[in-house]
């Protein structure tokens, strides 16, 4: 027999979206009332796993009352107010915010982020070819994983999930200031003099590919890398008995890269070193 966790029960908060009743569990964000709507609002810094940074800022949403837009992914829904998803002061607000991104960081390997630019309008050339960007070359001392920090907008999602919110490693944290600002181990060193336990829970929140499997890196450098040829299959770790779930991504009949599912009460979408890169044996090389 499996046990159900039911929780303790939450009393619903009801107000309006967009015109239309919406009715959530207490302690909801607005992010959470508007996917259940149905309603696509951009985000960048939100992860599923972690405690809302409201770095982006592309979520914004107008709540009436407010005196200046709202980040989506952290505000709590309360009875009674009134959100606006699809104003023209939010959708200005989005537009500038991914123009500003894509005219300074590389976001071509963002999921999503071409058809939001081309939905807002977004046209980031417009700050011209003089538009100051990092333009530094991806960082490879390592097999496991490459740093590409000209696709990084300093969203935190590494940090935390290397931080407290679950690795507990404290390898990597944000160095510098203003442009100069990047994410970084201790002393700007290579990744193998850090901390760093190659757990990749770093790499599985990142949004943007900033931080990437290598494997994933040389097939892109190759232009063989190829998401619509390639297959999920999730199961469970077999290198010990705590229970981590394994979503085994499979192009050409080689496993490419390994994630975790983020619904998973075992993992919560993390892994350590072994059953994230520990792959190599399963491979039929003849």
């Amino acid at each position: 027999m499996t046990a159900i966790p039911l929780g303790v029960p939450r009393r619903l908060v009801e107000f309006t979206i967009d015109g239309e009743e919406a009715r959530v569990p207490e302690g909801s964000t607005v992010l959470d009332a508007c996917r259940a709507a149905g309603k696509d609002i951009p985000t960048l810094c939100h992860g599923d796993t972690l405690t809302p940074k409201n770095a982006c800022r592309v979520c914004m949403v107008e709540v009436e009352g407010s005196r200046t837009l709202v980040p989506a992914c952290s505000r709590k829904a309360e009875p009674g107010m009134t959100v606006r998803t699809d104003t023209e002061r939010a959708r200005h607000s989005r537009k500038l915010v991914l123009e500003l991104l894509a005219s300074s960081v590389d976001l071509s390997t963002t999921p999503q982020v071409a058809a939001w630019l081309k939905e807002y309008e977004a046209k980031p050339d417009r700050f011209g070819p003089e538009a100051a960007r990092l333009n530094e070359e991806p960082r490879i001392d390592n097999d496991l994983y490459v740093r590409d920090y000209d696709k990084c907008i300093l969203c935190y999602k590494c940090v935390d999930a290397c931080g407290d919110q679950w690795q507990n490693t404290f390898a990597i944290s944000v160095a510098g200031r203003g442009f100069d600002a990047r994410i970084a181990v201790e002393h700007d060193a290579p990744l193998t003099d850090s901390a760093c336990v190659y757990c990749g829970n770093c790499i599985e929140v990142c949004p943007t590919g900033a931080l990437s499997f290598k494997s994933e890196f040389d097939m892109r450098a190759a232009g063989t890398w190829d998401e619509s040829q390639q297959t999920q299959t999730t199961t469970v770790c077999a290198y010990c008995g705590v229970g981590c779930n394994l979503t085994l991504h499979v192009q050409d009949n080689e496993i490419v890269k390994v994630t975790s599912p983020h619904d998973n009460p075992v993992t919560h979408g993390n892994l350590c070193i072994k059953g994230r890169f520990g792959y190599q044996h399963v491979q039929n090389r003849g």
